[in-house]
């Protein structure tokens, strides 16, 4: 019997129609309605003409996770009065509750997709719901692109729904081409703000780490709440791990239940949580709980103020979830779930202060995320590079170029970028393109039951006490209760299923097959050991992390170092897959999260695109080392020397050399090193035709001035016999003439009024430098220049030691001299000290040879 007292009492139902003379008119529209005013339960029931009367229709409605599409389905049968799987059911991954007289049918995003996939036209179906399109989750962004392609070409009549509590409705619309936007007025009550920042600082969050100090804090919030406050407690935290972390600190509240919800809950946790409680209850909760399920009995929200999004590392190959703090539009959504039912209150774990510098939205995961999977769907699709989908946000340049590197080394698509007919298989498969290439290729050497095992294990988080130990997560999961082991039986059964009609041989050259070992493939693939198999479908879906141990860590083939934690029984294997990796705060290295130990043969199976064998010539431990390397990317297999190496090569390394120790490497006489310096001076004072000689400029122009020395040179040796006084009297402007003034210009000796030639210092290229004794300098009152520039004079005691620095010689006799003199003359008296300089003879001689 239809619930008509619950269904009354939906806000939504004031909406209903308009919403149906917008989907009459236009056909899409863009439905905004706060959480808890029945857009999941209700609006698919009128769709579908199951409450109301209304023609009936089939309505697929997509939820962003598996958790709320189970609890959404059942929540409508439960206002129809019926069970799962009458009029209305629900399919998700693994699991498909549905009958012949189901008429509204709640999907994942990503069933959604592999339906588009498969049947463009989505036969049969009348109305399709985009639930929390607010999430921006990649998968539903996806789907709403690839609906709005089938309405446009093939089904106008397809109405489409995009739903959500908070979003941007004038994007939506534009995205349906100008969908009227619909907005139901929700019921809500004041929910109270306390600010509860901990006592201390904490440590802000790095990749999946969470400070313990915080989650402790949480847990003294949560008593506090209940202490304070009446009804039942909802506390948002980022991950299962951080929920049972917090659940354990809480243990036995006297009268209070504890429950924890997350994607990996058990379905009986899931549906006491969203049943009235006959105890009070603390309810620890993901974002799932922000708007895709309503915990009914919450009065109180205590929030973490974090939230778990994709990453991708492009440069290193490592992509996971990180965790963020969560934006002001999230923390609005999770403190409503306080304000539900009646006045609540919410308790946000930082300061007031810090509220204004979070994000305003959370990052749509399109800008974020590895974009591999959703390459190869838009592949499949006909729209390669995605530039005709109707999207909000465009992919990333970058990140497309990177997913279309995968999916062309795992022969999914082909060099127009198109999807091969092995990239359609790999769609089909519902798991991302790395383990479906992982799942054919090791079902094609005679492992696919134990490939699915794998494959089934990676697709979905390991809990942590599995270990990082691929094959032994594998046993762990064979023998668990879990309710992680459930799932991964029920998706272990449909790879199974997935693959047979799927599986392949690889393309021709695209993996090398092992070599040496003595054993076939199969024998020992689909042996039954749980180290062979896990390791060749953890090196299969990720070759680039086929990892080799290399004194006390392992370097990748993609050139990233690894280390598995302290105690690891993985430490010491010659060679790892590393399937899960992560770059801890303040370390050089990758963390092994998750890997298998594999030997050399499968690495090369693997890996083979990436294997070559080369002539490789550098500059290592400051001499040419000349060697053929076999590699596998980054990992060096074997190496010999070479005795005759390719010239080119060998000149590359030198200059590599003195990149990296400079031209000191060269034979630098005395007068060379004043050529350098005379044209560094004439170059900066007059500019071309004069060169540039810095160490950058020299490197550009190398083979003007170094050649052909350079090109006879073979190691370090022969660098320290070449002239490079020589070599750099080729950059002088001989062409025009200018190189026979350099003396003039710039001399390297200046006769000075003694008769001394006296060298000039161009150190300083902005004032050569010219030290001489002062008696020398007598009867000169206009200082030297060179190219116009007057020269600084260091005029310097008998002993040769500084007296006094100018450019001004007039000046200096005029008001210096005399306290020079009065200084000096009686330390000296063997050496003339006239009155005035200015008109006395200039001489380098003492006294007594004056007078002879």
């Amino acid at each position: 019997m239809i619930r008509d007292d619950a269904l009354a009492a939906l806000p939504v139902r004031a909406a209903l129609p308009a919403l149906n003379d917008a989907l009459d008119g236009h056909g899409s529209a863009v439905l905004v309605a706060p959480p808890g005013t029945g857009k999941t339960t209700l609006v698919p029931l009128a769709l579908a003409g199951l409450t109301g009367g209304g023609p009936a229709r089939r309505v697929v409605v997509a939820e962003p996770r598996r958790i709320a599409a189970r609890a959404a389905a059942r929540r409508m049968a439960w206002l129809l009065g019926e069970r799962p799987g009458e009029s209305v059911g629900h399919t998700v991954r693994g699991e498909r509750v549905v009958g012949p007289r189901t008429r509204v049918e709640v999907v994942t995003t990503g069933v959604l997709l592999q339906r588009l996939q498969r049947d463009q036209e989505l036969a049969g179906t009348d109305a399709v719901v985009l639930d929390e399109c607010h999430e921006r989750h990649l998968d539903a962004d996806t789907a709403a692109a690839f609906l709005c392609d089938v309405r446009e070409a093939l089904r106008p009549e397809l109405r489409l729904v995009a739903a959500s509590a908070t979003t941007d409705a004038a994007g939506w619309a534009r995205l349906l081409g100008g969908a009227p936007v619909v907005e139901a007025a929700g019921v809500s009550y004041p929910v109270e703000v306390v600010w509860a920042p901990p006592a201390r600082p904490v440590r802000p969050p790095h990749g999946m780490r969470v400070d313990p100090a915080l989650l402790a804090h949480v847990g003294s919030v949560v008593r506090r709440a209940l202490a304070e406050r009446t009804g039942d407690v909802l506390c948002f935290l980022p991950g299962a791990g951080e929920i049972a972390r917090v659940a354990g600190a809480l243990g036995d509240l006297a009268g209070t239940d504890v429950l924890q919800v997350h994607g990996r809950a058990p379905a009986a946790v899931q549906d006491a949580v969203l049943a009235p409680g006959t105890r009070r209850r603390v309810v620890l909760a993901t974002s799932v709980a922000e708007s895709s399920l309503t915990v009914p009995g919450v009065r109180v929200v205590v929030d973490a103020g974090l939230a778990r999004e994709p990453r991708v590392d492009h440069a290193r190959g490592l992509s996971a979830l990180t965790t963020v703090r969560a934006s002001q539009a999230a923390g609005r959504q999770r403190a409503g779930r306080a304000g539900r039912e009646a006045p609540g209150a919410v308790y946000r774990c930082w300061t007031e202060a810090e509220d204004g510098r979070l994000p305003r939205f959370p990052a749509p995961e399109i800008k974020v995320a590895d974009l591999t999977a959703f390459a190869l769907q838009a592949a499949c699709w006909g729209d390669p590079d995605a530039s005709g989908l109707a999207l909000l946000d465009p992919p990333p340049a970058g990140a497309m170029a990177a997913a279309r590197e995968v999916l062309t080394a795992v022969g999914a698509v082909g060099p127009d970028g198109r999807a091969t007919e092995r990239g359609a298989r790999l769609a089909r498969l519902g798991v991302h393109p790395r383990l479906g290439r992982a799942l054919l290729d090791a079902g094609a050497g005679g492992a696919a039951e134990r490939a699915a095992e794998v494959v089934a294990l990676l697709s979905e988080e390991v809990p942590r006490e599995y270990g990082d130990d691929l094959a032994a997560a594998l046993r762990a999961a064979r023998r668990g209760g879990d309710p992680y082991a459930g799932r991964w039986r029920t998706e272990v059964r449909r790879l199974r299923a997935a693959a047979k009609g799927s599986a392949a041989p690889a393309p021709e050259g695209r993996a090398a097959e092992p070599s040496g070992g003595g054993r076939e493939g199969g024998d020992r693939e689909g042996g039954g050991r749980e180290e062979d198999v896990a390791g060749l479908v953890a090196a299969l879906a990720f070759p680039e992390r086929v990892a080799r141990l290399d004194g006390g860590s392992y370097l990748m083939v993609s050139g990233t170092r690894a280390e598995p934690a302290e105690g690891s029984a993985l430490r010491g294997s010659p060679w790892l897959a590393v399937a899960v990796a992560d770059r801890p705060l303040g370390r050089g290295h990758a963390r092994v999260q998750l890997a298998a130990a594999v030997d050399e043969d499968i690495a090369r199976r693997a890996a083979g695109a990436l294997h070559e064998e080369r002539d490789e010539v550098g500059w290592t431990g400051g001499d040419v080392v000349a060697r053929r390397v076999e590699r596998l990317g980054a990992v060096e297999l074997r190496a010999r020397p070479l005795s005759d190496p390719d010239p080119a090569l060998v000149r590359g390394a030198l200059l590599q050399g003195l990149r990296q120790e400079g031209w000191g490497l060269l034979r630098w006489p005395p007068g060379a090193e004043a050529l350098r310096r005379r044209l560094a001076f004439l170059h900066r004072r007059l500019g071309a035709p004069w060169p540039d000689v810095g160490d950058d400029a020299l490197h550009a122009r190398v083979e003007e001035w170094l050649e052909p020395e350079l090109g006879r040179a073979r190691r370090r040796a022969d660098l320290a016999r070449i002239d490079a006084g020589q070599a750099l009297s080729r950059l002088l402007p001989w062409a025009s003439g200018e190189a026979a003034r350099l003396d003039e210009l710039a001399p390297e000796r200046i006769t000075v009024p003694s008769g001394s030639a006296v060298r000039v210092d161009y150190g300083d290229p902005e004032r050569p430098v010219l030290a001489v004794k002062l008696q020398e300098m007598f009867g000169l009152n206009a200082s030297p220049a060179v190219a116009g520039v007057p020269v600084l004079v260091h005029l310097l005691s008998p002993a040769g030691r500084p007296v006094a620095v100018t450019a001004d010689l007039a000046s200096f006799w005029r008001d210096g001299y005399k306290d020079v003199r009065a200084e000096l003359r009686g330390r000296y008296p063997k050496h003339p000290w006239p009155e005035d300089p200015a008109a006395a003879e200039p001489t380098r001689h003492t006294n007594a040879r004056l007078r002879r």
